[in-house]
């Protein structure tokens, strides 16, 4: 389990996926990429992503947890999914603007 604030920074430990926290709540969380604990910036990747943990992710996205408590921003993609625990994240949507008529 990590504690991760604002600023924060992990990677990810079967594949090149590197990512910084933009907003996390106060508790512990058991972050994954590819279905495997991420660890420090400087942790070596090692293996293959898990079945079900493979779809990849996008370089600039914002990845949100169901109750959006958690927002992290890849700042380097790899094949493996993120995700807390086994709940995958999703990739944060865009807000639609209003319409200036």
């Amino acid at each position: 389990m990590v504690e991760l604030k604002a600023g924060g920074r992990l990677k990810s430990t079967v594949c090149t996926t590197e990512v910084i926290a933009v907003k996390a709540p106060a508790e512990d969380l058991d972050i994954r990429c590819g279905g495997s604990p991420m660890g420090a910036p400087g942790a070596e990747a090692s293996g293959e992503p898990a079945d079900g943990f493979a779809n990849g992710t996008l370089l600039g996205k914002r990845y949100v947890n169901a109750d959006d408590s958690l927002e992290i921003l890849c700042t380097k993609a790899g094949p493996g999914s993120l995700s807390i625990g086994d709940e995958l994240l999703e990739v944060k949507e865009a807000k639609q603007l209003p319409a200036s008529d």
